[in-house]
This record gives structure tokens, sequence and C-alpha cells, in this order.
């Protein structure tokens, strides 16, 4: 919008204007970064905040200057606006303000005084007409003509990852699972799998040489107390001995360690004594990416390296499951190719357009699927709507599938590096949720692949999401 200023002969005792706005959690960051104020009361999800008792966090008060400052969104902006400079302001602060309270900023001229100074009375009220705050204010009154645009600001980016917060929360009154750790033999694995076990997210039973697991553990200050140890010669053995307890229901997830990922998977997918489902094994990466309103699930990105269509078909049906399973109702499942149209030339097009024909007769269920889409207008409405692309799934994907592992690691690890998302990691396909963990992961993505593996689970047993049912 474009605002005009007034001029000092141009205002009148009794103008007045006001504002509406609702205060975030995203405020909060952004003033704790520009005041340079940490002061715990004031940040969400603080674990020192006042009242936090048995595990409840108290509600974060919004800073009282950060109240105050939305005064000079209407000096600056509105009246006088444009040009307006501070002499003096005085404040009064009656109540408090929290994330998600609507408040009304107003200003009104009540004296004009020599040398271009006004003053005006500045109020801030709450929902029901409440102040909030009051106070006086007295300017220098803009001295040309100026009309500026309200838009003309670049966009914020707050690195935040609140959708893993929601799966940790989600996880808090389920019961902890049974969790093989395969070779927890560096500090990256042993230090996820006993940071998860702290939050009651899995009971860890840790497989692996018991010299090298207690090395680490003594090294890094690790306490292995209570914890299971299981004794086996080498990685091949501990692999094995993981799919055997899965297999007897002794454990209910497993999660690998310092191992590599195909020296897991090959006991995973053995015809015998393996844990096979009758659908093909894949992987997704669970993306929280940073100013997006959703998650982003990329599926496969390391296991599959150049499916065909029929192991597209599971990789797709496996990753709509998980996506139910965090609570995304009906997840709206993006195809990828180079462009958004069939072309004979790129074969990835073709088995988009396979997948979104099956999935319109039924034989992919669960979710919308729609391809082929190009990056940008799969998750970007904007871009579809530009290339004239008609589809309920077209810029609001919630799941991408990639035509090789190639293109889904590269994917994964520009939304990690470059956008600043979080990536947790599981295993689909077979009998037990598989959580892969690398020790690139930062802590927040350790703990979500634990919770989000507990999720899917209990989505397999009880077909409901535990998601779901907290947001109801």
């Amino acid at each position: 919008m474009i605002r005009e200023n007034k001029l000092f002969d141009e205002l009148t005792v009794g103008d007045s204007a006001s504002v509406k706005r609702v205060c975030t959690a995203n405020d909060l960051f952004v003033f704790a970064h520009a005041s340079g104020n940490l002061n715990p009361l004031h940040l969400p999800e603080d674990e020192h905040h006042n009242g936090k008792a048995n595990g409840e966090t108290a509600e974060p008060v919004a800073p009282s200057m950060w109240v105050g400052a939305l005064i000079s969104s209407v000096l600056g902006n509105i009246l006088p606006g444009a040009g307006t400079l501070y002499k003096t302001q005085t404040f009064r602060f009656v109540d408090r303000v929290h994330v998600g309270d609507e408040l009304t900023v107003t200003v009104t001229v009540s004296e004009k005084r020599a040398n271009n100074t006004v003053v005006l009375d500045t109020v801030i009220t709450g929902r029901g007409g409440d102040v909030v705050a009051d106070g006086v204010a007295e300017v220098l009154a803009p001295t040309r003509k100026v009309a500026i645009d309200d838009d003309r600001l670049p966009d914020l980016l707050i690195r935040r990852h609140q959708h893993f917060d929601r799966y940790l929360d989600a996880c808090a009154g389920m019961p902890s699972a049974a969790t093989a750790v395969v070779a927890p033999e560096d500090p990256a694995s042993l230090g996820g799998a006993l940071l998860a076990a702290k939050r009651n997210l899995i009971v860890p039973i840790l497989i692996g040489s018991a010299e090298a697991i207690k090395a680490v553990a003594k090294k890094h200050g690790e306490d292995l107390t209570g914890i299971e140890i299981i004794d086996v010669a080498n990685h091949d053995a501990a692999a094995a001995k993981a799919v055997e307890m899965a297999r007897a229901d002794q454990v209910q997830a497993i999660m690998k360690g310092h191992l590599h990922t195909d020296q897991l998977l090959r006991h995973v997918v053995k015809r015998d004594g393996g844990l096979r489902t009758g659908r093909r094994l894949s992987h997704a990466f669970i993306m929280d990416v940073p100013g997006l309103d959703h998650v982003l699930i990329v599926s496969d990105a390391a296991i599959n390296i150049s499916p065909s269509l029929e192991e597209k078909i599971d990789i797709t049906q496996s990753a709509i499951d998980l996506g139910r399973s965090l609570g995304i109702g009906q997840p709206k499942v993006g195809v990828l190719s180079a462009v958004e149209t069939v072309n004979p030339a790129i074969p990835s097009t073709l088995d988009a357009a396979a997948l979104s024909k099956m999935a319109d007769r039924g034989q992919i269920t669960g979710g919308l699927v729609d391809g082929p889409l190009a990056m940008d207008n799969a998750i970007d409405l904007q871009a579809a709507q530009t290339k004239g692309i008609t589809s309920l799934v077209a810029g609001r994907a919630d799941v991408l599938i990639v035509p090789n592992l190639e293109a889904g690691n590269m994917l994964a690890k520009e939304l990690a590096f470059i956008a600043h998302a979080e990536a947790a990691g599981v295993v689909l396909g077979a009998a037990v949720p598989i959580i892969l963990t690398s020790r690139a992961d930062g802590e927040k993505a350790r703990l979500a692949s634990c919770a989000i593996a507990a999720l899917y689970k209990a989505w397999q047993v009880g077909g409901r999401s535990m998601i779901a049912e907290a947001a109801e």
C-alpha cells in the first residue's frame, strides 16, 4: 500500500490513526536478535521460563519495548508518516502481551507546538479493548511530502524448525519403543541414541563391540547405566542380531549406527530371516524447511539408485503412508522431473504421468498424485499459476518423488545446507521402521528421526495419526 505523509500545516488536533498487529513467535525472535535481549521469559520454547514444572512450559511474554515499538509503525508510516523524527516518548505498561494476542495501536494528535513539533497521545489495546500500554509521543513533523510503499522491505527468514517440535510433542505420552541400535561405536551414533533415550523416545539396546561402545562413552562422558549392551564380533553380526530381534518382536525399531547402510539393509532384505513385507524398501527424508508452513517428504534419496516404474509405485505409496502418519490427511504428491510436460525423450516424465494416472485409478491410495512437475511449480503456487498448471497438487506438494537417487540426494542436501532445513531420515517398507542418522545431523534432526519412526509405527499398528489426534 502506498501511503502519503502529512506535513505540520496539514495536521489538526484530534487527527488519529490506528493499525492492528498480532504478536507472533517470530516477532519475539526478531526482537531478541535486534535488541540483544535474550531474557528467557521472552523466548518461545525456552526451558528456563518461570513457571515451568513437570514438563510444562510457561507462555512467553512479549518484551514491553517490542510492544512500545509498535507506536513507531503508526508514527513513521501513517501519522504524521514518512519523515517523522522522535523527540521524546513516555510509556506506562499496564498489561502483558503473549503470542497470538491481537493489538490495536492508536496515535492521536493532542497538541501542535512551535518549531514543527507535534504531541500525540499513544495507546495500545488488546482484544477486549483493555489498555496494554499508553503514553505520549513528541515528534518533529515531516518537512516535505513523501509517499512510501509498505511492501518495500525484503522478507526475513527465521531459522526455526517448529514442525519437528510438533512431532516431539506428540510423542510425549507414547510408550518408548525398544530400539536396536546397530554398532553405536562412534560419538555421533552413540550420543544420538542416548539423547533419544533421555527424551523417552526409545529404549536403546546397543548391539556391537561392547569394548568399543564403552570406550566411546567414557571418552565423551556418556552414562551407560541401565543400558543393555549386546556384545557381538563385528558389524555384520550386529546387523544380523538387530534383524533377528525385530523378527522376534523384541524391538520395535532399528537405528543405524557406525556402519554402512548397505551392510545393515542386506540383512533387512534377506528372503529368509529378513524383514521384508512385500513392498520395496525406500528411504524418506522429512525436511523441516524454515519459512515453509508444512514439512517436505523427499523420496528416495538414499536406497533406490535408479528405480523402475514398479519400484516408484512402492516408493510413492510408502511416502504417502508416512505423510498420513504425520498428520497430513491426504498428502499431495508431486512427481518431479526437469519439466512439467510429458516428453518421451525424458523417461522420468513418462513415469510421473503413469504414477499420476495410477493414483486416479486407485492403484496408489491415500494421497493426491500429480506429475510430471518441475521443482518450482511443485512447491510454489505462483510458479504453477504462471505456467498455467491446473492441479490440486501443483504449488502445494507435501511429498516430492524424485527421478533417481542422485536427484533426491542433491535436493535434500541443498535444502539442508542452503535453505537451512533440518532433515530426519527413515527407511520404509520393512516390518519395522529403520532410523537413519548422519554424523552431520544436529540434535533436533536425531530426535525427530526417532519421533517420526515412533509415529509411523503407531500409525501402522493402530491406523491412526498421533499428530492429527493431538490437533483435535
